[in-house]
């Protein structure tokens, strides 16, 4: 029997640049998914064009217009639910949710953040790791709990770190990597292969002791 597809709201704040990989993926036929909502806190969001070209609704819930956190997170809760949304995938959106909101969607929701968790929580992730002296860094994708970038991770892409990095070629050389990542993760899902269960990641019914790897075929090793 066909499964069923599976309903996405995405959360964005600037380029779209990872919202555009899952529209093509779609595209592609490579996720049963579809996207039934997109929500920026920002109505200048580059990614915005990205929905409109294809044909996908978008509510734009600025701060400026529900200056408390709570009054925001319910408006955005509120959107998510009339569209019926399954999971819920934060894009590069630079917006902390609450913990009414993140309880409200335990196990449906998602983050893709440009470092290897539990190392560099939060903001400039990048001058971080050429400060730290690393020698390799990447993305991780999370289910999203109350504490900032500390719940428990799905998956993970790695890239080395070069001698003549900065953070602005770690960051284009890591963005296609997140839009393999996130599109394979997100498969994950759509297949109903992963879950969420008693604080931590369930791949395929079982519990998973480290998050799961991206091969350079494009699937977990």
């Amino acid at each position: 029997m066909k499964q069923s597809c599976l309903r996405a709201g995405v959360l964005i704040s600037g380029t779209g640049s990872n919202l555009k990989a899952l529209i093509n993926a779609i595209d592609c036929q490579q996720l049963n998914l579809k996207i039934v909502r997109v929500v920026s806190n920002r109505g200048d969001a580059a990614g915005i064009k990205h929905a409109k070209l294809a044909g996908i609704p978008v509510s734009v819930i600025s701060k400026l217009d529900f200056p408390e956190r709570q009054s925001h997170d319910n408006a955005v809760a509120d959107v998510l639910q009339k569209s019926d949304a399954d999971l819920v995938i934060l894009a590069g959106y630079m917006r902390i949710l609450g913990e009414d909101f993140t309880n409200r969607y335990c196990g449906r929701l998602i983050n893709l953040h440009p470092s290897l968790l539990p190392l560099y929580k939060g903001l400039d992730t990048y001058n971080r790791v050429l400060q730290a002296g690393d020698s390799e860094t990447g993305a991780s994708i999370h289910f999203v709990n109350a504490d900032l970038d500390s719940g428990a991770v799905i998956s993970q892409v790695k890239i080395p770190v070069l001698p003549d990095d900065d953070a602005l070629s770690l960051r284009a050389r890591l963005g296609p990597m997140e839009h393999r990542l996130l599109v394979a993760t997100v498969k994950l899902f759509c297949n109903g292969l992963v879950q969420y269960g008693n604080g931590a990641v369930l791949y395929r019914g079982r519990e998973i002791a480290q998050p799961l790897q991206l091969g350079n075929d494009g699937s977990f090793l």
